[in-house]
């Protein structure tokens, strides 16, 4: 039975949340509806920033000290209005949405720890919009001793099933971290962070330029690489693991670009380095990957679709927008996508994308 679903994500560069609509049965996606976006102000992500800086001492999931408790209350109000506003622009009345899927503000990532914290309110969030809401669809995997992300793995098969091409196919989303799904036919899904995406970029820009992200990769494009720099940074334990891995957005931000290091320079060598992290996984992989699909914020910076196409020459590399998919839209999509899931008790999260120990679904449904 197909459902009509909303997914909400809130991603780790703090820019806003993205807001999709489509109808799924779990299993396929039968048609895609509008998307939509509510950006935090500059004073919510400043409240975000200083709730990311608080967590790191959290002894327990459910904790909301101080700053923590006031950014859950900005997420949830922010969901809430991008939820309005998204249902009254495209007419869409509340009766006709069957579940909203709610990723929330990661603010911790621990899997190791077996710790994973998203703020945001789904009680409240359920009561302001009328409309049952899944959330918490983390929890389950990093409790069963899964790594807890990346979680949009079984979305990209969908979408890749869709496509009807020759694999192994690979999708990398280049968000704040950088991950990866790799395709190949209905049964081979594999899954894994493979380092920083926009998170080390966007941090240097806003330290140097007082700006929140390389627009297209413009300041990257004026500057040169520092090989030297980028070959050191990789020798990081993390890059030789094999999937399933993941990251929290903040695990390189000791990473320093020593010496006098010009922005444009700085921007280089840091959009080289999430390039070369997500290349440093081909030899992990099963078989080298015949196509990528970019999707996330990275797909429209130029200057990083430029250099993934030089370091992965033998393969094909396109963004997501490209193939009729909205690279904006997909991770938003993909927890609407996993809502229906998730309500269906069908797997989020596997071995070979999570780590987990057997096939999990996950989620908590709290209603209006």
């Amino acid at each position: 039975m197909m459902m009509t679903a909303i997914g909400l994500m809130s991603g780790t560069s703090l820019d806003g949340v993205d807001v999709a609509l489509l109808e799924t049965d779990g299993k396929r996606v039968s048609a895609f509806g509008p998307s939509g976006y509510r950006a935090y102000t500059e004073g919510e992500r400043g409240l975000l920033r200083q709730a990311l800086a608080e967590a790191v001492n959290l002894s327990t999931r459910e904790a909301r000290p101080g700053i923590l408790r006031e950014a859950e209350r900005a997420v949830t109000i922010a969901h809430a209005e991008a939820v309005a506003a998204f249902t009254a622009q495209h007419r869409i009345t509340r009766e006709n949405i069957d579940i909203v899927g709610f990723h929330g503000q990661t603010v911790l990532h621990r899997p190791a720890q077996k710790m994973t914290v998203q703020i945001g309110d789904a009680t409240a969030l359920a009561r302001a919009i009328h409309i049952p809401v899944m959330h918490d669809f983390r929890a389950a995997d990093v409790a069963a001793g899964g790594q807890g992300a990346p979680f949009v793995p079984v979305y990209h098969r969908a979408l890749a099933q869709s496509l009807e091409r020759d694999g192994p196919l690979v999708v990398v989303n280049i968000g704040g971290v950088s991950n990866i799904t790799y395709i190949d036919g209905a049964d081979t899904l594999i899954a894994c962070d493979t380092g920083p995406g926009n998170a080390l970029l966007d941090d240097f820009m806003f330290r140097t330029m007082g700006q929140p992200f390389d627009c297209e990769g413009r300041l990257a494009a004026q500057g040169a690489v520092d090989e030297a720099w980028v070959a050191r940074a990789l020798q990081q334990p993390f890059f030789a693991l094999p999937p399933p891995k993941s990251l929290d957005r903040n695990d390189f931000a000791a990473l320093e670009l020593h010496g006098v290091v010009s922005p444009a320079d700085g921007a280089a060598t840091l959009t080289a380095f999430t390039v070369a992290a997500i290349a440093r996984i081909v030899p992990l992989l099963p078989n080298p990957p015949r196509s990528w699909i970019v999707a996330g914020g990275g797909a429209r910076n130029h200057t990083m679709l430029r250099m993934l196409r030089e370091r992965l020459a033998l393969a094909t590399v396109e963004a997501a927008d490209a193939l009729g998919w909205s690279s904006d839209a997909i991770e938003a999509q993909a927890f609407g996508f996993l809502a229906a899931r998730g309500l269906k008790g069908l797997p989020l999260s596997y071995p070979a994308t999570t780590g987990v120990p057997m096939p999990m679904t996950g989620g908590i449904i709290a209603r209006p």
